[in-house]
């Protein structure tokens, strides 16, 4: 009984992680890159605001140290940066795809704005607007849950190609 029941949790989160690796490629708006261009092991380094205050605006990287994971380039402010990404991409690049949490949470894809985000349980997550920043924050737990269930029914095409409203990108800096 015990090896069926280890068996079958083992083969539900293999499915889980290979539906993850499914659901599309990053986001990418305008810049060309994913997460407009921002050095996404940078957002570990900056302390988080508590909930309801806006976050410290992440480091822009630059398009002379990238990387490519998940269809898409990613920009960073070091070479060290790229290669504590490069070590772990899976752990750095937001949640996702880039797309806003809380509009998975609600059953769709939008873009993830990459000035909204928040760090849980040593993972990145993005939201599209301040406002949607509040209904994510309200009950993050609860909204990981509904945005992890629905994720794996999310097909690769519906990736949004809106454009993140009121929202001017940092594309990566040239050197």
């Amino acid at each position: 009984m015990f090896r069926k029941t280890a068996f079958a949790l083992a083969l539900a989160a293999l499915t889980a992680t290979t539906s993850l690796a499914i659901a599309g490629d990053q986001y990418v708006d305008a810049t060309g890159f994913a997460v407009s261009g921002y050095d996404v092991v940078s957002y570990f380094d900056l302390p988080q605001s508590q909930i309801g205050q806006p976050q410290q605006s992440p480091i822009p990287g630059l398009s002379s140290i990238t990387a490519d994971y998940n269809g898409a380039q990613f920009a960073f402010s070091s070479e060290a940066n790229r290669d504590w990404f490069l070590s772990d991409p899976a752990r750095y690049a937001p949640q996702y795809d880039g797309h806003c949490a809380y509009g998975v949470a609600q059953g769709g894809k939008v873009p993830g704005n990459p000035t909204l985000w928040r760090i849980v349980d040593d993972r990145l997550y993005l939201n599209i607007t301040q406002n949607v920043v509040g209904f994510w924050e309200a009950d993050i737990p609860g909204n990981l849950q509904t945005s992890e269930a629905n994720w794996v029914t999310l097909e690769p095409q519906e990736a949004s190609s809106m454009a993140i409203p009121q929202f001017t990108s940092a594309a990566p800096v040239s050197n």
